[in-house]
Formats: structure tokens, C-alpha cells, sequence
């Protein structure tokens, strides 16, 4: 019986290579010359470093730019409030992983609504969709696809 999973993964090393060329581009800026501002990222925490939040908006932009150019979802960063540390500002994103109960059942209901032949089954942070056809299940990842969802999918483990 055809099946696929529904993954909400991050490619980590594609990650670092992103923090690496942000940091890159920092140091080739004009207006970042002679300031304390960085981008420095702790296994799934990404730290934004600069002497001012507006500074701090603007590493955040190039870190978006370097991650969509490394083919990385921003919707994966959930990015939290500037908070001054000492005479810097500092801003901590945290990188999410997995599907979330939540939408993991939003997913499932909606797969169920949409009246397709087939079968979606939550298995800890990714879902098991399983049909009959072929189609159906492809049906089922352009439904996806389509859908407005806060999570980044991924579609792995096509088996026929």
C-alpha cells in the first residue's frame, strides 16, 4: 500500500552554512564597521548580536535573505523579543522542529474533510498518510501544499 510522511525537518548543516555567510556579509557591510554585531547559533538557537535594535532588525533581515538562499522555510524560526544585555541588544530565534500536537490534528482533519481515499496517522512529530493510489496520495500533497499551515512541510519516505 503507498504511503508518505508529513516532516517538518531543518537541515541543520544548511543552517550553520547560513549563520556563516550572515556573518560574512556582517563583516563586508559599511554600516556594521567597528560594532560589536554578530550571528552566533547553539545547536537549534540562532543569537542575534548588535550595539542597537535597529541593527539588530537588519541581521535579522540578512539571516532570512541567507537562509532562503540556502532553500531554508522561514517559517521554521520563531524569532523572539530584542532584549538589551549589558550595552548590546540581543535577540534569540529559535529554530522548530517537528509538527506540533496541534497541527498535526489541524492537518489530519483536513485530510479527512477533503473527502480523499486515504488514511493520516500522527506518529509523534510527523504524520503517516497511507492510500490505495498513487493519485490520491499526491492529491493529498498538493492539499497540503496549498494549505495557509505556520509549520514548513516536508514530504519524505514515498514508498509505493
Amino acid at each position: 500500500m503507498p504511503s508518505f510522511d508529513v516532516v517538518s525537518e531543518v537541515d541543520m548543516h544548511e543552517l550553520t552554512n547560513a549563520v556563516n555567510n550572515s556573518n560574512r556579509a556582517i563583516s563586508q557591510r559599511y554600516d556594521f564597521k567597528g560594532t560589536e554585531t554578530k550571528v552566533t547559533q547553539n545547536k537549534e538557537e540562532i543569537t542575534l548580536t548588535s550595539e542597537s535594535e535597529f541593527q539588530v532588525d537588519q541581521v535579522l533581515d540578512i539571516v532570512h535573505k541567507e537562509m532562503i538562499r540556502r532553500k531554508i522555510d522561514i517559517k521554521s524560526l520563531e524569532a523572539g523579543d530584542p532584549k538589551p544585555y549589558g550595552k548590546l541588544v540581543e535577540q534569540k530565534l529559535s529554530v522548530r522542529q517537528g509538527i506540533d500536537k496541534d497541527s498535526s490534528r489541524k492537518m489530519v482533519k483536513m485530510i479527512k474533510a477533503s473527502k480523499i481515499k486515504v488514511q493520516a496517522a500522527v506518529q509523534d512529530e510527523q504524520i503517516r498518510v497511507t492510500g490505495k493510489k498513487r493519485d490520491d496520495l499526491q492529491a493529498v500533497m498538493a492539499l497540503l501544499r496549498e494549505a495557509d499551515l505556520d509549520v514548513p512541510l516536508q514530504f519524505t519516505n514515498f514508498r509505493d
